[in-house]
């Protein structure tokens, strides 16, 4: 990656890579046993990225990057919570890396979990699933509230802009939830990236950015 550790120029090398990851063109860097060796007592990424769990949405190959480019922490449906929080902040502050990225995606199955949920006689889902989900249901509500006049249910509700608003309330979230982060962000140390992965065609498309990383496509 650049040598310009900054959010912007952290930002514009992963488009580059996600560009080569979709072209077919990928260099798979960084990947070889002089950067294994190079790594085994230190790291230095310069991104840390929060996605989803889904299988489909392996980091370090949409964006054509190596062992010890991103500080990845993953949930299903990207999900805020403490050990979230914390891991992020330990990027931030340990590991000084100038980007968060948030990648949420379309057809998420914690999403279509989340708006399955809201419909009339919806089962109930096993606890640990349904903690891990209920943050979704607010951006759900919010999408079938809007669409109501038309006629939208949790039958034919727009999941991918459930999935859009979801990602905007993470962002949101780990502001709220985080005043090392917050701080970061307000003093042009950190910029967050608020991105949807685009699973047919394997483009980042970035929908919300906080702080200095560049504009929205």
């Amino acid at each position: 990656m650049s040598a310009e550790a900054t959010p912007a120029g952290v930002w514009s090398d992963m488009l580059d890579g996600n560009g080569r990851f979709v072209s077919g063109e990928p260099r798979h860097p960084r990947q070889d046993a002089e950067r294994r060796h190079e790594l085994a007592h230190v790291q230095r990424p310069t991104a840390a990225l929060f996605g989803c769990s889904d299988s489909r949405l392996a980091a370090e190959i949409i964006f054509d990057l190596g062992l010890g480019d991103l500080f990845v922490v993953r949930n299903a449906g990207q999900v805020i919570s403490d050990s979230v929080v914390g891991s992020l902040e330990y990027a931030v502050a340990v590991l000084h890396v100038p980007l968060i990225v948030v990648l949420g995606h379309d057809e998420c199955g914690a999403v279509r979990a989340a708006i399955e949920s809201t419909g009339i006689d919806a089962p109930s889902l096993p606890p640990h699933i349904w903690r891990q989900v209920a943050p979704i249901v607010p951006a759900v509500r919010r999408v079938l509230r809007a669409g109501a006049p038309q006629g939208v249910t949790s039958e034919n509700v727009d999941a991918e802009e459930v999935g859009r608003q979801h990602l905007r309330d993470t962002v949101g979230s780990l502001l709220q939830s985080s005043e090392l982060i917050s701080d970061a962000v307000a003093e042009g140390r950190l910029a967050i990236v608020g991105a949807n992965y685009r699973l047919a065609d394997g483009t980042a498309i970035p929908d919300l950015i906080v702080g200095l990383a560049g504009e929205t496509a």
